[in-house]
């Protein structure tokens, strides 16, 4: 119930999103609307006035009115474009500023492919909302202004024309139900073959090695049944629709005839008013666009349910407060992170990196360690305990302050931007962020790759600093000094989660020493699995199971077996 609400307030502020162009599509169908209701009684004037001596100006008018409809229909038809785009434009923004504020396990829970599904097909279909709710409310004016009209011209043919549109509302109103669930389905399958086909175009090579292209291939196809069964399901209800109104629409329009036939005989009726009500009849029974708009309706509620889904996730509450002058000591307190089952994956853990310090976290495979980094720079939040920066609880620090303060490299890192430079200056300020019209990169940017080695490969490329990263031909080891790069731009502290891998000895001994190059500037917290690095950190923290088994210099815990055992294993898991 709640994300059926959440997604009629979807519907509404899509309708919103439209702007001046839905409100531009209310004046021209409400015009249209009048000028389709008026044109049958123009019509019938002119034929009176054509078998009699009344006046010849009620042919202008018809044509008038006919100007009209062309018009609106040619104006209308721009508003609907211009005001869905403007709205899918507005939606797709907003889910992704919801997207990128949830909680990072939280939205690992969906399937990158589904997301994007969601973002580009559903965020579409919901944008029609401005469109389908105005056409929807228009369609129904013709049908009840000719029951008007004919109660007008005679209380009986409007009686006949109105049974029999109540008669076709109760045959489509099964429809809307059956369709929206239909629809939502397919939808919802869409996603899960979208998000394997992305989850393998991820892991190409892996899937070539193994030369088991068919066997994914089948993976990704598998739900194609489902889907299909979908789609058929939400044709054949359309065209029952429209088969139920194809079936009633003619027998009323011929019920309607038959009794303005009658009342011309009887005397009633005008030749001039029985077109009319022919007219009006054959107005009022044609549903098609009601039809139509009801399924408009129906995919734009199934597509904004879809979009609430993610946009009814509590997201990560933002701080409002800068950080205080100071030089990146860090704390943990008690914190705890549970996972969904089982054990906790930190549990109750108390930590202090001074000021300016290395501190390396080590641990075997699934100690937590990852985990830690992640809540150290607020990845994501604890469940229990808090982490403060410089005394400030990471919570009620700004995002923008945060991310100019703690930076992070990772083992496989995301370069995001659409140039190498922007990829390194991502977290950096607008003026440090873009680069001169003269030169190659603002000093920061060019001081962080210097510091990470990788400088010289920047060089290499085409375009240096402004060649796009789609085009830009790195290794893995180039795009992991990129990360680090990016990393190193940060002010008070670093955490470095095993970011160093794909490195040589030579290149990682140089990068280490820029690191560390600051020494009392910038804090650094470092994810390692590496006997070497542990060594020439000031502390070494020791987890075990989730909880801080030690923290001590490197070679004070050596002489515990079970502490060698950890490098021993050489697993390097998280």
């Amino acid at each position: 119930m709640g994300t059926r609400s959440a997604g009629d307030r979807l519907v509404r502020r899509s309708v919103r999103y439209g702007g001046r162009w839905t409100v531009t599509l209310v004046a021209v169908a409400l015009l249209g609307a009048a000028a389709e209701l008026l044109l049958p009684a123009a019509l019938g004037a002119a034929v009176d006035a054509a078998l009699g001596d009344g006046p010849h100006w009620w042919t202008l008018v018809a044509c008038a009115l006919v100007a009209v409809l062309i018009v609106t229909n040619t104006l209308g038809d721009l508003a609907t474009g211009y005001g869905a785009s403007r709205a899918t434009a507005r939606l797709r923004a907003h889910l992704l500023r919801h997207l990128f504020r949830l909680d990072v396990r939280q939205a690992r829970r969906h399937q990158v492919g589904d997301l994007v599904g969601r973002l580009v097909g559903q965020a579409a279909d919901a944008g029609q909302a401005g469109n389908a709710v105005v056409l929807g409310a228009m369609a129904v004016i013709p049908p009840l202004g000719s029951v008007v009209a004919l109660v007008l011209l005679e209380p009986v043919l409007g009686v006949t024309l109105l049974a029999g549109l109540i008669l076709l509302a109760v045959l489509l109103r099964a429809f809307v139900t059956d369709a929206s669930t239909v629809i939502t389905a397919y939808q919802r399958v869409l996603g899960t073959i979208a998000g394997r086909l992305l989850e393998s175009m991820g892991g190409a090579r892996t899937v070539a090695a193994a030369a088991t292209a068919d066997r994914e291939a089948a993976r990704i196809l598998e739900p194609l049944p489902e889907l299909g069964e979908h789609g058929r399901r939400s044709w054949e209800l359309l065209a029952r629709a429209g088969a139920r109104t194809a079936t009633v629409a003619p027998l009323l329009n011929l019920a309607v005839i038959a009794v303005g036939g009658y009342g011309l005989t009887a005397g009633w009726l005008t030749p001039g008013e029985l077109v009319a009500a022919v007219r009006y009849a054959a107005l009022g029974a044609g549903l098609g666009a009601a039809v139509a708009a009801l399924n408009r309706l129906v995919r734009v509620r199934a597509g904004a349910l879809r979009l609430a889904e993610m946009t009814d996730l509590p997201v990560t509450p933002a701080g409002d407060l800068p950080l205080p002058p100071g030089r990146g000591v860090l704390t943990l307190r008690g914190v705890t992170v549970h996972r969904d089952d089982g054990p906790p994956i930190l549990d109750r853990v108390d930590l202090t990196v001074p000021a300016g310090g290395t501190v390396a976290v080590v641990g075997v495979s699934g100690s937590g360690k990852s985990t830690l980094a992640a809540v150290a720079g607020r990845l994501h939040d604890p469940d229990a305990g808090e982490v403060l920066l410089d005394g400030v609880p990471l919570h009620r620090v700004a995002p923008a302050a945060l991310r100019r303060a703690v930076g992070y490299a990772f083992e496989r890192p995301v370069l995001v931007g659409a140039t190498v430079h922007e990829a390194v200056a991502l977290a950096l300020p607008p003026d440090a962020a873009t680069p001169p019209a003269q030169g190659p990169a603002t000093a920061p940017v060019l001081a962080a790759t210097r510091a990470a080695a990788v400088d010289d490969c920047v060089g290499r490329l085409p375009e240096g600093f402004r060649t796009p990263l789609t085009r830009a031909p790195l290794s893995g080891g180039e795009a992991q000094r990129l990360g680090l790069a990016r990393a190193l731009t940060a002010e008070r502290l670093l955490v470095l989660d095993d970011a160093t891998s794909s490195l040589d000895t030579a290149t990682e001994h140089r990068i280490a020493r820029a690191v560390a190059g600051r020494a009392g500037d910038r804090t650094r917290l470092v994810v390692t699995h590496r006997v070497a690095t542990a060594a020439t950190a000031d502390l070494v923290a020791w987890l075990d199971g989730g909880r801080l088994r030690a923290l001590a210099p490197h070679r004070q815990l050596w002489s515990d077996r079970a502490y060698r055992a950890v490098f021993e294993a050489g697993s390097g898991a998280r």
